[in-house]
């Protein structure tokens, strides 16, 4: 038996993906949690986590690297509604094994879910020869985090609470991530950065 966690913070998804799992006759959905500070709570070693990549407060990517600290063999599938190859790279660079677009057909979930468990990769086919094309991006992750924050609309100062970052090196990381883009401003970053698969 396949015991699974789920962390997402939309209540409909986590719920209809337990939903979903559920009718496997090997797997036993054991929690759905509405963070990944409350499937940190919660994990067992041996179980598999299904997390969401975007969740309010601490997000996919860093729920696993916390979950990989404390369990190294940790098995952590990751899903989202944005399959963007930088973010996968990311994740595989973190030693997730699993990463799945929220899109994929409920046998892709059933193999992924099977495939982590065993301790092999199991990477959405499409996403990962899109990333393989894709060249290396110029961003440092940091450059990445203040971008993604900038193009959702924040402010210096709101990104720079939320990273934890004084306003002036807020400031700086933006300007050398326009920079690098060639972008006049960080709203243009932004999106330069999203069609070339940086972020």
């Amino acid at each position: 038996m396949i015991d699974i966690v789920i962390a997402d913070d939309e209540a409909l998804v986590g719920s209809s993906l337990a939903t979903l799992l559920s009718l496997e006759e090997d797997f036993r959905v054991r929690g759905v949690c509405s963070s990944g500070e409350e499937l940190l709570e919660v994990w067992t070693p041996g179980f598999v986590a299904v997390l969401d990549y975007h969740m309010r407060g601490m997000d996919g990517l860093a729920t696993a690297q916390e979950l990989l600290k404390s369990d190294p063999a940790a098995r952590i599938l990751m899903v989202t509604s944005h399959a963007r190859p930088q973010r996968l790279k990311r994740a595989l660079e973190l030693g997730i094994l699993g990463y799945l677009p929220k899109t994929a057909s409920a046998q892709d979930f059933a193999d992924a879910v099977r495939t982590v468990h065993g301790g092999r990769r199991f990477i959405d086919a499409d996403l990962a020869a899109h990333t393989i094309g894709l060249p290396d991006s110029p961003l440092t992750p940091r450059e990445v985090e203040v971008l993604e924050l900038a193009g959702a609309g924040l402010s210096v100062q709101q990104i720079a609470r939320k990273v934890y970052l004084a306003p002036g090196t807020t400031r700086n990381y933006l300007s050398s991530a326009i920079g690098k883009v060639g972008a006049a401003n960080k709203v243009e970053a932004y999106l330069r950065a999203r069609e070339a698969g940086w972020i």
